[in-house]
Parts: C-alpha cells; sequence; structure tokens
C-alpha cells in the first residue's frame, strides 16, 4: 500500500517490506557469498573479506590490483542472475590506517584516507584515546538528514495534537534512533539530532495558534515537564 492504494507489482518486492531482506539473503548467499569464499578468494593475491547485511555489502582487499578484479567481474555476476549493483553506491575506495608519512602527503593535496558509507554509518579513520588510528563510526550525513524530516514531518501532522501525547511519541521516536545509532563514537550525532529534535517541535507547536507566539523561555519551560530523552550508548565497543 503507498498513499492509500493498494497495489500489486509483477515485479521487486515493496520498499520497507519484510520480504525485501529476506529475497536478498536467499538470492546473495548463493551470488555473493559463496561465490566470493569458494571461487574468488582463492584467485586472490592478499587478503580479503566480505560483509554483508541483506543487500547492503562492503568488500575489504590488502592488494588494490585484486580489488580492481573483483570490481570488474562482480557486475557480471550480477547480470548473470538478473540482477544489478547500485551505480552510484558501487565504487572502490582507499581505506587505509594513516601513516604520518602519508598523512603529510594527505594534508598536501586536500586528500583523506578515504570514508565510505554502510548501514546508515560513515565508516572513517580518527584516533583512539591512547592516540592510535581506529575506524570509526558516525551517523551518515543522508540517514541524520532523512531522521530530521521525519521528525518534521511528524510534528506538523500531529501538532494538533495534546503536548502529553506528542510527548509520548517523541520520546519513543528519540529512543528507537539511540537504540541503532548509540555506538562508541557516535555521542556527538545522537546529541545533535536530539536538538534539532527540539527545534522542530518548537517550530510546529508555535504555529498551533497563529495568534499567540511559544517563547523559546516557554518552550524551555514545557521540556522541563515534558522532557525528551538525553542521548544514550547502547553499543559499545562496537
Amino acid at each position: 500500500m503507498e498513499d492509500g492504494s493498494v497495489s500489486y507489482p509483477d515485479s521487486g518486492s515493496p520498499q520497507g517490506g519484510v520480504i525485501s531482506p529476506i529475497l536478498s539473503n536467499i538470492f546473495l548467499h548463493y551470488v555473493l557469498d559463496v561465490w566470493f569464499e569458494d571461487e574468488v578468494k582463492p584467485r586472490l593475491a592478499g587478503h580479503a573479506f566480505l560483509i554483508r547485511f541483506a543487500d547492503d555489502f562492503a568488500i575489504g582487499f590488502r592488494n588494490e590490483r585484486d580489488a580492481r578484479r573483483v570490481m570488474e567481474v562482480l557486475p557480471k555476476r550480477f547480470e548473470k542472475y538478473g540482477l544489478t549493483t547500485h551505480p552510484d553506491k558501487t565504487r572502490l575506495i582507499r581505506f587505509e590506517s594513516p601513516s604520518p608519512s602519508r598523512r603529510d602527503a594527505e594534508l598536501n593535496s586536500n586528500e583523506g584516507p578515504g570514508t565510505f558509507d554502510l548501514l546508515g554509518f560513515t565508516h572513517y579513520w580518527g584516533k583512539s584515546r591512547r592516540g592510535t588510528w581506529v575506524v570509526k563510526r558516525k551517523t551518515a550525513s543522508s540517514r541524520f538528514g532523512r531522521a530530521v524530516r521525519s521528525i518534521a514531518q511528524w510534528c506538523r501532522n500531529n501538532r494538533h495534537r495534546p503536548v502529553s501525547e506528542q510527548h509520548v511519541k517523541l520520546r519513543q521516536k528519540l529512543h528507537g534512533h539511540y537504540a541503532y545509532y548509540g555506538i562508541s563514537g557516535n555521542y556527538d550525532a545522537l546529541k545533535r539530532f536530539k536538538y534539532e529534535v527540539h527545534r522542530r517541535w518548537h517550530k510546529w507547536l508555535n504555529r498551533r495558534n497563529r495568534q499567540r507566539e511559544l517563547l523559546w523561555s516557554q518552550f524551555n519551560t514545557m521540556l522541563g515537564r515534558y522532557p525528551l530523552p538525553d542521548p544514550r550508548i547502547v553499543h559499545r565497543g562496537t
């Protein structure tokens, strides 16, 4: 169902449908997982690994030539079974720990060590508390923006409901966001998301009454009675 209309497509699966990841696992287990382990890895010069969740996956290579060879044959493998790779998301990225010499060269050439998005997170290199280079993750900008827009739309559509009811739903939405994106190293993004939720909630509560403005001081007083949950790291050390 979309926009209140029921349709029965001849191909594909509905966006967000529960059948979608099931079909992805059935098809890609053979098309990608087994093929990569049994046929690709034995032919590579260096170490390689595959990470896949439903139809999202990333392949890491130690050897650049291996990466380019697999990149060339991967679309052909998918086409053989009536599948396609995403033209924008399927790309080669140099993603390796910056060394001091490489870091200086990157700064001089305005090039970084590379980043990539997977499962809603941007993966990038950063320093640990001990000063060593580690892979860090933060909410991908596209997912962050989509989540904020979703909150804004909900606040707009439900602005005339009692504040107490809005408060309950917004708490649930924030808890859900924290449950997924609440990983170690991503606290700043969680904090920024809560800030954006405050802004959208105030904006649409302010538009409930054209005759009377909801001042920020009044909104902050209201938050004292109806507070939204603080950011919380749910998954530590992941």
